[in-house]
């Protein structure tokens, strides 16, 4: 059922969802020698905080009306996540798959996904996930807004478009939520209070199956060599190693009343301030 709050505007609504394929934390290794994700052998997965993207997307294009595009860059194979948000029901999908797009920061990674927006044009709506877990550096929905000029906000648990074709969301903090309203086209970022995600359906996932993909690269976004991927961007990882660990670790056994008393005892013993 539409609401009936939309304007006319609304039913032609484009919404652009960004998700990215990601290694299974579970399996995350690290090569010391480039510093970068070791993906071969590692299974990859959609990145969780993505799917509350996707699922605001559906809610809000169930709403209000009008069609949802999954968009993602990498490898070839990473048309295999935007399948699955096919089979939930978005209704078009693209990959940015080019060989020129490895090694990307979030600068160029930003870059690349706002030029294809831009080509996928006009989009009133960008819904990303609140960050990547292999990354968690939650850069590149702003840094989309960035370059694609648009207001944003970040955080977003709750969206609603009002009258006159203006967003107004609900955005969580560290205490509570503020309401923040803006004008469309816009970019926001969303945490899973926004809702949870549903479920594949057969009709959808026969869909999916079928659904012809684009692979866009370099050359069909007018972007250079050295604009994307690692030429294009402002920060590379020069170093990776683990923390040495600052002292000794010790087990404390026994019930809760004798762990608690040898765990002070060794506090004391330390000269902990305020013990």
């Amino acid at each position: 059922m539409i609401n009936d709050k939309m304007t006319n505007g609304a039913k032609r609504m484009h919404v652009v969802v960004c998700i990215k394929q990601v290694p299974d934390a579970k399996n995350v290794r690290i090569d010391p020698e480039t510093c970068t994700l070791v993906r071969q052998g590692v299974e990859s997965i959609v990145n969780p905080h993505d799917w509350y993207a996707v699922e605001a997307a559906l809610r809000f294009r169930d709403e209000y009306g009008g069609k949802v595009t999954a968009l993602t860059m990498g490898p070839p194979q990473a048309e295999e996540a935007l399948r699955e948000t096919l089979a939930l029901g978005v209704d078009e999908a693209v990959l940015l798959s080019d060989r020129a797009f490895a090694g990307a920061d979030t600068w160029a990674t930003s870059l690349t996904l706002a030029r294809a927006i831009e080509k996928l044009g006009p989009v009133e709506l960008v819904i990303c996930g609140k960050q990547a877990i292999d990354g968690d550096t939650a850069q590149v929905g702003p840094g989309l807004a960035a370059h694609l000029d648009r207001p944003y906000t970040t955080y977003a648990r709750r969206l609603e478009l009002l009258n006159g074709g203006e967003l107004r969301a609900e955005r969580v903090t560290d205490f509570g939520y503020e309401i923040v309203q803006m004008e469309l086209p816009a970019v926001v970022t969303v945490v899973r209070e926004i809702g949870d995600p549903r479920m594949p359906g057969l009709k959808h996932k026969m869909k999916a199956k079928k659904k012809e993909i684009p692979v866009l690269g370099a050359a069909e976004l007018n972007l250079h060599p050295e604009e994307v991927g690692l030429q294009g961007s402002y920060t590379q990882v020069v170093k990776v190693f683990s923390p040495p660990p600052r002292c000794d670790r010790e087990m404390i056994n026994g019930d809760a009343e004798e762990q608690a008393e040898k765990l002070l005892r060794l506090l004391q013993e330390a000269k902990v301030p305020g013990l």
